[in-house]
């Protein structure tokens, strides 16, 4: 009973200084930027054309949309009738590749994404045209005829879409505010099985690599805009990042960023309005609450008075000190070092000849302490004090501090240096409020 009684005493002292005593908050450090960078919705501008059906008929499609063709590629062509099945002899080098064609398609097939198939369709029957050598006579449009079809070639190289939207011959001249309305576009799908009549829109072409994204602006995004001439581009879509030329314009008294790239329009070929991010906050590293930052005091010993030990290569200080018999003794002290920074009194500019003043651990010596120089027998009193900005790192259930070099920082958060000596690393736990 007395046994039990101590121990439920012990639990009960124990339960109530537990409540009673202020709990430690840890922060989980990360990485990443000082802030989240901004999403904009651009328009997308393009060297496009349209091109029309010179006949009436029922069309066959075998460019792919979204693909590049060569000039004179075959686009599509035109029969009076639906198509009738035809022939034609392939040599065993052709076959293999059409096979290739169709096995790389088969092992990236989606199910989600099921319209890819009549595109594979239309390209398939392209390649297979190729194959078989269309010939026939030519017209001024680049119109041939050949096997009950009258095909049509690409003028020249570009990029196919089987869509128009009406942005087709819009620059950043001449866009309104009222072209950046989402709810009021409206894009218009060209393929079709019916028969089409001449003058009938047919395909887009994309014909220059160049081509720009127009950003709405507010006043302040301007502001903070307005002295860059190169901007980086996450596009949202597939996550892919390129760089282009900026420049702010003014549509109908409102301001607009104007982003000029000079590659990378097949990907976007097919869209008219993209989701972007800039990424303008181009510091990273380890991310930590400004109320989780301390200084420490530390000690500084010039770099002159390090030594070497000979048997475990770790860098120290010989101590001076005397024995119970007054002889002068000398003891290897291994402290730990924070930090290594140049020393601003000296001026030169051979990196062999630069000194520096190393901030090492108090507890490590005492104030007084005479350090003496192996290399000319100089020696050193320890009195000189730094200072060391750092964190408390709680990873083993105790304190331990963490030196850090800041980036950055705003009103709550900074920006720290990762590999820093003796500094923090990625998902370690400090205490926030220090």
């Amino acid at each position: 009973t007395m046994l039990f009684g101590a121990l439920f005493l012990y639990m009960l002292f124990s339960v109530v200084l537990y409540l009673t005593s202020s709990n430690i908050e840890s922060y989980l450090v990360i990485a990443g930027p000082l802030s989240r960078n901004e999403t904009y919705t651009g328009l997308a501008i393009r060297t496009e054309k349209v091109y029309k059906a010179e006949t009436g008929g029922y069309v066959s499609y075998y460019a792919r949309e979204g693909s590049k063709i060569n000039a004179n590629g075959v686009v599509y062509g035109i029969s009076s009738s639906q198509k009738t099945e035809s022939s034609a002899e392939l040599s065993s080098d052709d076959l293999s590749a059409i096979r290739s064609q169709m096995l790389s398609f088969s092992k990236g097939y989606n199910p989600s994404k099921f319209n890819n198939t009549y595109s594979f369709k239309y390209n398939l029957e392209g390649s297979i045209l190729q194959y078989a050598g269309v010939s026939g006579t030519s017209s001024d449009s680049g119109v041939v005829s050949y096997g009950g079809q009258t095909l049509s070639k690409a003028e020249q190289d570009g990029i196919i879409l089987y869509s128009t939207d009406g942005y087709e011959n819009k620059t950043a001249d001449t866009l309104t505010a009222e072209d950046f309305d989402q709810n009021s576009y409206h894009e218009t799908d060209l393929k079709t099985h019916d028969a089409v009549s001449a003058g009938d829109s047919l395909y887009t072409l994309v014909s220059d690599e160049n081509w720009s994204l127009m950003i709405p602006l507010s006043e302040k995004q301007a502001a903070k805009l307005a002295d860059r001439t190169v901007v980086r581009v996450k596009f949202l879509k597939d996550d892919m990042t390129q760089s282009g030329d900026f420049s702010i314009v003014e549509i109908d008294g409102a301001k607009y960023g104007k982003i000029d790239f000079n590659k990378g329009v097949i990907r976007y070929a097919s869209d008219r309005f993209l989701e972007i991010e800039l990424v303008t906050n181009t510091v990273t590293g380890l991310k930590i609450p400004l109320s989780s930052i301390v200084t420490k005091e530390f000690y500084l010993i010039p770099s002159d008075y390090a030594t070497t030990n000979e048997d475990s290569q770790e860098t120290g200080f010989m101590v001076l000190g005397k024995d119970k018999s007054g002889n002068e003794t000398r003891t290897f002290v291994n402290p730990s070092i924070y930090a290594s920074i140049e020393d601003g009194s000296q001026d030169t500019e051979d990196e062999s000849k630069k000194k520096y003043l190393y901030y090492v651990d108090q507890k490590s010596f005492k104030e007084g302490d005479v350090i003496i120089s192996q290399k000319d027998q100089s020696r050193y009193v320890v009195s000189d004090v730094g200072v060391l900005e750092g964190v408390y790192c709680i990873n083993q259930g105790y304190a331990v501090f963490r030196r850090i070099e800041i980036l950055d920082q705003n009103e709550e958060y900074a920006i720290v240096a990762k590999n820093t000596s003796y500094g923090l690393s990625r998902y370690d736990h400090i205490v926030r409020n220090a």
